[in-house]
């Protein structure tokens, strides 16, 4: 299962029962958490997610609608017991400003906490599994975006074709990477034979607070799901551009420009109540379009 649970899909204020920016990514057994906004552990525990199997947690930047429920997120897991490792990626300040509240307060994580600054783009994780690259936004400070890419072996196994053949169960991987099969007294069985073309790999990106940019339409080309801030109704783009943030229609725009299957909005102003006109805006450029609503999972 490759899905995204949206959190907190409010930008600076808390408004309408809509939380500040926080989204956690289920990626087969692995949880990642991008963002932290104030109340995060509630909405944690509202919806049922298991913060223990959350190893890496992604902070975009700075703005404290995107970090400002790190902390209490950081020592409630150690008073559960929390163990094993957790790897926090954010701006470099960002480990000065939790090892300060950590000092102040005398308490002592029971884990180990890796701390691993966002100073440029790239690659920032690499699993067998999966892969988690950053990437740089438009905003007052600095900021990142994350893509999660799920890896996937060329083949799959043909179960009935290879045991027709008597492989052995250990060279499964070989022949999942595209490699033939050498019997014993030298029959070479083509690896067509015995494997199907495995479907690619889907991925998700997360494009944090960002003025208009082009060139995160580049950066993000051919991901499967894009998320997008869209803080603004079309009308405001000057009140948008002015605040580094975007609208509804330059979301969708950049969502068209990367060739994305899938747009999620969210980051919404608390001057609006209701959300019908972000959608009905962002679909009229990008049909395939759905707002990030809380405690909704959305396949990607």
């Amino acid at each position: 299962m490759f899905g995204v649970t949206i959190l907190g899909n409010n930008s600076a204020l808390p408004a309408y029962d809509r939380h500040p920016t926080a989204q956690v990514i289920t990626l087969n057994e692995q949880l990642f958490l991008i963002d932290c906004g104030e109340g995060t552990q509630m909405q944690l525990a509202k919806y049922k997610v298991k913060r223990g199997r959350i190893n890496h947690i992604f902070i975009s930047h700075l703005h404290g609608d995107h970090y400002f429920g790190l902390i209490g997120l950081l020592t409630s897991m150690g008073l559960l017991g929390r163990e094993q490792d957790l790897h926090l990626y954010g701006p470099p300040q960002l480990k000065d400003i939790i090892e300060l509240q950590l000092n102040v307060t005398a308490t002592t994580l029971p884990y180990a906490l890796h701390f691993n600054a966002l100073e440029i783009e790239g690659l920032i994780l690499d699993h067998p599994k999966y892969s988690v690259e950053c990437f740089k936004t438009q905003h007052r400070i600095p900021c990142f975006g994350f893509i999660i890419r799920e890896k996937k072996k060329p083949r799959k196994i043909n179960k009935d074709a290879v045991l027709s053949y008597e492989i052995p169960s250990v060279y499964y991987e070989r022949l999942k990477n595209g490699d033939d099969y050498e019997t014993r007294d030298g029959k070479i069985i083509k690896n067509e034979w015995v494997t199907y073309p495995n479907i690619p790999g889907k991925s998700y990106a997360f494009c944090a607070d960002t003025i208009y940019d082009p060139q995160i339409a580049e950066k993000t080309k051919g991901v499967t799901v894009l998320y997008h801030e869209a803080t603004y109704l079309k009308d405001l783009e000057e009140r948008a551009a002015a605040r580094y943030h975007s609208t509804t229609l330059q979301a969708a725009a950049i969502a068209q420009q990367a060739a994305a299957q899938k747009l999620l909005i969210g980051h919404f102003s608390s001057k609006y109540e209701l959300l019908d006109d972000f959608l009905t805006e962002a679909q009229s450029v990008f049909p395939n379009t759905q707002l990030a609503i809380e405690g909704t999972t959305y396949l990607i």
